[in-house]
């Protein structure tokens, strides 16, 4: 009888062996319910409430982005996560994801200063700034610029999650 699966290389990726989620996944079908235990063994309730609130002020941040980063980080190899939502494992099969992905994102923000993490309009407004993270990060200044649009676009979804009235950007 078959009791765990390896998920990965490293001695924490075993799973608990389902036939049936297994036989999804080979077929291309992902695993969702694996991807929610997962999810609920790495989730904080206490720091979601306090997430919650800052997002329904609009005082979202780079410390509650690295904090998310983190939180994603822990549930595991990034493809595996992917390859468990039903419709991504098929678009991402042939991708290479490397798990490193966050190291860069994480960089910058690091190259920051606390002020500057706790009020993103501060590098957002200031060019000198935007050099500076990049120098400190190893990063260009077009990674810097990237990283701001992309959080800009998701505090942006964050609000209208928040509204009611999220719409699909693509």
């Amino acid at each position: 009888t078959i009791k765990f699966v390896g998920t990965g290389e490293k001695m924490d990726a075993f799973d608990v062996f389902h036939p049936s989620r297994m036989a999804d996944r080979i077929l291309g079908m992902g695993d969702i319910v694996s991807f929610v235990e997962r999810a609920q063994e790495q989730f904080d309730v206490e720091e979601a409430k306090r997430l919650q609130k800052k997002m329904a002020k609009n005082k979202f941040d780079y410390n509650d982005f690295l904090e998310q980063i983190g939180q994603i980080k822990k549930m595991g190899n990034i493809k595996d996560i992917v390859g468990m939502i039903p419709g991504l494992n098929k678009v991402t099969k042939d991708m290479d994801i490397n798990d490193d992905a966050f190291k860069g994102i994480e960089a910058m923000i690091y190259s920051m200063t606390p002020k500057e993490r706790s009020n993103p309009d501060l590098v957002s407004n200031s060019q000198s700034r935007r050099n500076r993270i990049a120098k400190g990060s190893g990063r260009s200044v077009e990674e810097v610029n990237r990283l701001l649009k992309q959080f800009d676009q998701m505090k942006q979804m964050m609000k209208q999650l928040k509204n009611g009235n999220f719409k699909m950007p693509f």
